[in-house]
C-alpha cells in the first residue's frame, strides 16, 4: 500500500470514528456513586445516543445532563409518561405495584417514602440505585426525554 493509500485509509477511519462516537455511541466516564452497585465514580458506561423520537423504559440506565449544573449524569428510568409513581417504605412502587429492584439497598433507605407523582406527557421519572444519595427526579421533577442524551447499552467497568 502507498503512503496515499496510507493516509486515505486513516483518514477514512478517523471519520467513521467521529461519527460513530457524534452519532452513534459514546463512552462516559461516572462521576458519583448515585448508581452504585450498578457503577461506581471512576466507572465507564457505553451509550447508545438516543434522537428525538427513541423509546425509553422502565429499568434502562439513562444519562441526562444535571439539572443543577449541566454535568452528565447516569440514572435508571423508574416512571415513563402516564404512570404513577411512589416510594413506599423504601420500595419503588410503579402504578399501585412494587417494582422489583434487586440493585437497590432498600435498608440504606427504609422508612423512606415519595409520592405518589405522575409523570407527564414526553417526559420521565429517573432514579440512581443508591437511593441514600442520590439526586434524582425525587429533587429535580421529571425529565423531558428530549434532555435524554443516551441510554446505557455497557458497563465497561463498574469501579464498585
Amino acid at each position: 500500500m502507498g503512503w496515499k493509500a496510507a493516509v486515505a485509509t486513516g483518514l477514512v477511519l478517523v471519520a467513521t470514528v467521529a461519527v460513530v462516537r457524534t452519532q452513534l455511541v459514546h463512552v462516559v466516564s461516572v462521576s458519583s456513586d448515585s448508581m452504585a452497585p450498578t457503577v461506581c465514580t471512576g466507572g465507564y458506561v457505553l451509550i447508545k445516543k438516543l434522537h428525538a423520537d427513541s423509546p425509553v423504559a422502565v429499568h434502562d440506565i439513562v444519562t441526562l445532563p444535571s439539572p443543577q449544573d449541566g454535568q452528565t449524569v447516569v440514572k435508571r428510568v423508574v416512571g415513563t409518561a402516564g404512570s404513577t409513581v411512589a416510594i413506599e417504605d423504601a420500595e419503588l412502587v410503579v402504578d399501585g405495584r412494587k417494582v422489583d429492584e434487586p440493585y437497590v439497598d432498600h435498608d440504606t433507605i427504609d422508612g423512606v417514602y415519595y409520592g405518589p407523582v405522575t409523570v407527564p406527557e414526553r417526559s420521565v421519572l429517573v432514579m440512581g440505585d443508591n437511593r441514600e444519595v442520590s439526586i434524582d427526579s425525587r429533587t429535580f421533577g421529571p425529565v423531558a426525554t428530549s434532555d435524554l442524551q443516551g441510554r446505557v447499552v455497557w458497563v465497561i467497568r463498574r469501579n464498585c
